[in-house]
């Protein structure tokens, strides 16, 4: 559904398996059920790869299935062991907190792994250029950790599912193949332009060369992110979300063992762009590489267990071809999504090596990402599925009730952790990343650029999961241009305010970014209400000030916390890691204790919730 939605586009549900409307027994949960309806069937079952059963309208097939056969296609039986799935709230909570504990052994790990490449390459010249050459895998890998590409193909899949005789096993395979040649082909194209981009961006010299070696070297990340976007869409919408939240786990140990051989290898004491060795370019560029490639290819496995099975197909079935436009249509979409974002993220690098602090934004952006991927990004990523079957269906209440569900449980996931970070932003930098080529003032700049723009942290999750809404109802047109709005206004902010050689210039790249997600967040507000009506967010507006208000005077304790450890012990690592720890347990003492006298209604729903499972 890409344009303005009329009342009668919402079709009235009936229950269809296979091309046969039947008489199903009366259930409650209004999501299509991952298995047979249990009616008059005698002894006949059908067993299909993927075979969902739906609420909706019959499909084209369905409804042309009295005038021709469809064409025959092999069947994949299903696993056996294979477990109805949950699709209720609390399931969706369930799916989520397993994914919340991956997610959290990827941000350890993640964060080690940044540690260590701080300590190992500094940053200044050294650790610009590498984040300088990574930028635009960086860039793509945070779309997908946003769920852009994911949230595409989810839609696209689930819709194969319920038109497709086979569950979509065809339509998935043609999908593959034909992204998988084209991210191949963008990929070398890329590749062959790295020394235009680092010319781009990095004036001439020693550290625009190394630039452009680590570019040629990291620039093919991009097939292997898209290529474990893809096998993660495919896990997700058969409800297995283990393998993709683990995946980054593997990256991260490869990036560790790396950084670890990096430091073994002879070179000089003080890295420099002239200064560092082949072998040690070498290392660093290719271990990332190869970090991302076993981030795809773990997945692998997962995908075989399902039942699905990887063939090579290029051409449309018949009746099929208004489908592969669509899927023209939406990457051409997403495509312009990706350069719009990295023509922004160019203006922030280009400004970031000027003032000298890209290196400062990329760690404190990284600090940024850390909540919302532990927290939040599981429950998304449960709740796609549900919602593209949704909007499959013409369910527009459903869609608006995930819709709603999502954001209150953003708030209450991120709202605290907002006036933590803005708090304890600065010893949180220094006790993480002040070691080796980084100094102790250089890391509090770091937990600094964190803490003033820690107040986008929940526009942003907002600004991800009205992304997921569009794109279950199959539009990408919206969120480019949200996208656009946003780059936009984060653009003029860079411009005008970051560009002196001062720290309040640098700390404006991540503040600028946060403002964009608001300006991104009231603008997706207004283009769902237009398409959906009434989105019920004055319960979620409610949640937001009740949670602030306790954050809020957890936070001032925690602060207090943090100012007598530093007159106590000192502003370096001691005093640092003081406050962090005894404000970060004091706050969460007293938020404890004022959330459970204010008995605020979206926190007992989610701790009901919880403790079903």
């Amino acid at each position: 559904m890409t344009g303005t939605s009329v009342e009668g586009e919402w079709s009235t549900p009936t229950h269809y398996s296979g091309r046969k409307p039947i008489e199903p027994r009366m259930f409650t949960e209004a999501d299509p059920m991952t298995a047979m309806f249990a009616g008059d069937w005698g002894d006949e079952r059908e067993e299909r790869w993927g075979a969902t059963t739906y609420v909706g309208r019959p499909s084209r097939r369905e409804r042309g299935a009295a005038v021709r056969e469809p064409e025959a296609v092999p069947q994949q039986e299903p696993p056996a062991d294979q477990e109805p799935v949950d699709t209720s709230d609390a399931g969706v909570l369930a799916n989520s907190r397993s994914m919340a504990v991956a997610s959290l052994a990827s941000r350890v790990t993640g964060f080690l792994r940044s540690i260590l490449l701080v300590a190992a390459l500094g940053t200044g010249a050294v650790g610009n250029a590498y984040n300088g050459g990574n930028n635009l895998p960086n860039m793509i890998y945070e779309l997908l950790l946003g769920g852009v590409l994911s949230s595409v193909l989810i839609p696209l899949l689930v819709h194969a599912e319920s038109e497709d005789e086979d569950g979509g096993l065809a339509y998935t395979q043609r999908l593959l193949s034909i992204a998988t040649a084209a991210l191949g082909v963008m990929t070398l194209l890329v590749v062959a332009a790295a020394p235009l981009i680092s010319a781009a961006f990095v004036p001439a010299g020693s550290q625009r060369s190394l630039t452009t070696v680590f570019a040629t070297l990291l620039l093919p990340e991009i097939f292997f992110y898209g290529l474990g976007a893809m096998f993660m869409a495919v896990l997700n919408i058969k409800h297995v979300y283990g393998p993709g939240a683990w995946a980054p786990v593997l990256n991260n140990i490869v990036m560790i063992v790396t950084v670890l051989v990096f430091w073994i290898l002879p070179g000089p004491k003080t890295l420099t762009p002239g200064s560092m060795t082949t072998p040690q370019i070498l290392v660093i560029g290719i271990g990332t590489t190869l970090g991302i490639a076993a981030q795809a290819f773990v997945m692998v496995p997962a995908l075989r267990r399902t039942g699905f099975t990887w063939q090579w197909r290029f051409r449309a079935q018949p009746g099929q071809q208004d489908r592969l436009k669509e899927i023209g249509t939406l990457a051409g979409w997403v495509l312009g999504y990706v350069v719009v974002s990295q023509l922004g993220v160019s203006v922030i690098q280009r400004v970031g090596i000027h003032n000298g602090g890209f290196s400062v934004f990329t760690y404190a952006d990284l600090l940024f990402q850390m909540p919302y991927g532990i927290l939040v990004v599981s429950v998304l990523t449960a709740i796609m599925p549900r919602l593209s079957r949704a909007a499959v269906r013409g369910d527009r209440d459903a869609v608006v009730d995930d819709l709603a569900f999502g954001a209150r449980l953003s708030a209450v996931a991120l709202v605290p952790i907002t006036a933590g970070l803005i708090v304890l932003g600065p010893v949180l930098g220094v006790t993480i990343f002040a070691y080796g080529e980084a100094s102790i003032a250089n890391a509090r700049l770091i937990g600094s650029a964190l803490a003033w723009s820690a107040f986008g942290l929940f526009p942003f999750a907002l600004v991800m999961l009205q992304l997921r809404v569009f794109y279950a109802m199959r539009d990408g047109k919206t969120p480019t241009l949200i996208n656009i709005g946003m780059v936009a206004t984060k653009v003029v902010l860079v411009l005008v305010f970051a560009q002196d050689h001062t720290a309040a210039s640098v700390k404006w790249l991540n503040v600028s970014t946060s403002l964009s997600y608001v300006v991104g967040a009231i603008l997706g507000h207004i283009l769902l209400t237009r398409r959906l009506g009434l989105l019920g967010f004055r319960r979620v507006a409610r949640t937001v000030a009740q949670i602030g208000v306790a954050s809020g005077i957890a936070a001032v304790v925690a602060w207090l916390v943090v100012v007598g450890a530093r007159h106590g012990l000192g502003g370096a690592h001691l005093g640092s890691a003081a406050g962090l720890v005894g404000g970060s347990l004091a706050g969460l003492v007293v938020l404890v204790g004022i959330l459970w006298r204010m008995r605020i209604e979206d926190v007992q729903q989610v701790v009901a919730l919880a403790r079903r499972r």
